[in-house]
């Protein structure tokens, strides 16, 4: 049965209000309108959905019914309507902890300054990957990922804090922190890999692990030893001399950051974001 959205819309106000006058005043409608309206409701559906009483309105046990509802309905209207509406004003974007502290928070400043009018919301955790109007920015191996939705293939080298000498590998034990990744699937960052480049297979190293680059990364920062991490968390750093990269040859490994069907995020904001962060990670 169709009904008029618009005598819907009336009498949840009525029903909410308890009274057609401050439904009209809600509504910058005439009380009269807003009589009329519910009447040709009722009339429509054959039921009573108020009890009269002089100027005195109250809910039958089907207007309940109804009320109850139309509210519903309206809230998740209203709510549908400000989630479209902040999708061309708010990028949401969701990534690993490592990246969002190394990259995006400290570059969020410049990106809203950039694009006027389009706020950045970061969270962490795959769990949101799903949500809707929300860009994902992942951390992969890249056998797996479809080359359109990669962003960065990763890299990685030696960091250690801004002045320090080059070590000596291998004389006294050297600090080196690393990353053993929570998801067992990843690629391991390829130590051996970079060792063999330079020629220091046989170094003598003290290897600390931890389950995030960022740990690794804010040890080396404090003068507790040197990080193997990727080029692209320590690229900010390094730029701003709280960390050094030494004459080493950085490796390329099998890891990348994407976004998975990132051909799908076709609003002004979202390909603005895309293009921004994919120049930032290849700086």
């Amino acid at each position: 049965m169709q009904v008029s959205l618009q005598a819907l819309k009336v009498f949840e106000s009525a029903a909410r209000q308890g009274s057609f006058k401050l439904a009209a005043e809600e509504l910058a409608l005439t009380p009269t309108a807003i009589s009329h309206h519910i009447s040709n409701l009722e009339s429509r559906l054959n039921v009573s959905l108020f009890h009269r009483q002089g100027r005195r309105i109250s809910l039958t046990e089907t207007g309940e019914l109804l009320a109850r509802a139309t509210t519903d309905g309206f809230l998740k209207i209203d709510h549908a309507l400000e989630e479209v509406a902040k999708v061309g004003t708010t990028v949401r974007v969701t990534t690993t902890s490592s990246l969002a502290a190394m990259v995006l928070i400290p570059y969020q400043y410049e990106f809203e300054q950039n694009n006027p009018g389009i706020s950045m919301e970061i969270s962490t955790g795959e769990s949101l990957d799903n949500q809707s109007h929300t860009i994902p920015i992942r951390f992969g191996d890249i056998s797996t990922v479809e080359d359109f939705d990669v962003i960065r293939t990763e890299s990685f080298d030696i960091f250690g804090t801004n002045g320090v000498a080059s070590a000596s590998w291998f004389n006294d034990p050297i600090t080196l922190y690393t990353t053993q990744w929570k998801n067992k699937l990843l690629p391991k960052p390829p130590l051996d890999t970079w060792l063999k480049l330079n020629g220091l297979e046989g170094a003598n190293i003290n290897l600390k692990k931890f389950d995030q680059e960022l740990f690794g990364i804010q040890q080396a920062m404090a003068g507790n030893g040197l990080v193997f991490c990727s080029t692209t968390l320590a690229n900010r750093l390094v730029k701003s001399n709280l960390l050094q990269q030494y004459k080493t040859r950085p490796v390329q490994s099998e890891l990348c950051y994407y976004i998975p069907n990132k051909n799908n995020f076709d609003t002004g904001s979202a390909v603005r974001f895309i293009n921004w962060i994919e120049d930032i990670l290849n700086q």
